[in-house]
């Protein structure tokens, strides 16, 4: 009698093992049921803090609370049997130190039984990337354009544009990986410094409006569909027209109730 072998999930070894390979694909996921759609095409399923905007209405991620980052760490991993799941850090858990980004780390992979965390900021956040890998905590850094510090930022600009700022960055994607981050995202940055960022660490490098040369590449998943109630960003490719479809889909149900055509008036209990 033949046996069906076990899906096994993708690891952080084998993420990491990607650099230079066969790119690594990856999108953001906030609940079970389109995660498990997600899962049979992605390495990696990331539950980002996007979803304070995308699924809460608010304006920027600055936000969004730990127990709502759980929350839907838990759907998304219920949902999911193949790809590595990654749960963003929100602001305010993991800048004030080391000890305090572990705590949160711990209780967020123990919470969601997800296999890495994410937290944003290069340089400044080395030691903290250090504290928690000897600890047990995989990371996943987040350079370039971090939304969390859009206020600082000054919005959601393209970052790299000025040529004299690629040191910087620079510095930011070699302390991460020297401090042991397993892969590392780079958001809306210019393609030449990323392809440049990507030919320095050994670390796979993700790409969210940045560069082809990247070693994978990230979108959020309502951008690509077309659910996204604003106009999305100039570097998404829109796959799909679902909030068309809902919106025509609600518009015909409506009409129906409307006009007393009850749905599936056939099939309803007498």
């Amino acid at each position: 009698m033949s046996t069906q072998a076990p899906v096994r999930r993708i690891t952080v070894p084998q993420i990491r093992a990607r650099k230079g390979g066969e790119p690594i694909v990856s999108l953001t996921s906030y609940h079970a049921h389109t995660a498990a759609i997600v899962d049979r095409y992605a390495d990696f399923i990331l539950v980002g803090d996007s979803l304070g905007m995308v699924m809460h209405g608010m304006e920027s991620t600055v936000g969004v609370p730990l127990d709502l980052m759980v929350m839907h760490g838990r759907a998304v991993v219920r949902g999911t049997k193949r790809a590595l799941v990654v749960v963003d850090m929100p602001f305010g858990t993991y800048e004030e130190s080391p000890a305090m980004a572990f705590r949160n780390a711990a209780h967020i992979m123990k919470e969601t039984q997800c296999g890495a965390v994410k937290l944003e900021g290069g340089a400044r956040m080395g030691e903290t990337i250090r504290f928690l890998t000897e600890r047990g905590i995989p990371v996943m850094a987040h350079i370039g354009l971090t939304p969390q510090s859009s206020h600082v930022m000054g919005g959601f600009k393209t970052q790299g544009r000025d040529e004299e700022t690629w040191p910087l960055h620079e510095e930011d994607a070699r302390v991460v990986a020297e401090a042991g981050a397993f892969a590392v995202v780079l958001e809306g940055m210019v393609e030449p410094l990323a392809a440049r960022i990507t030919g320095q660490v050994a670390i796979p490098t993700i790409g969210i409006g940045a560069s082809a040369a990247c070693d994978g590449q990230i979108l959020v998943l309502e951008d690509m569909l077309g659910l996204n109630p604003n106009r999305p960003p100039k570097f998404v490719k829109v796959y799909g027209q679902l909030g068309a479809m809902i919106e025509e889909a609600v518009k015909a149900y409506a009409e129906e109730v409307r006009s007393r055509a009850f749905p599936g008036e056939d099939q309803v209990y007498r």
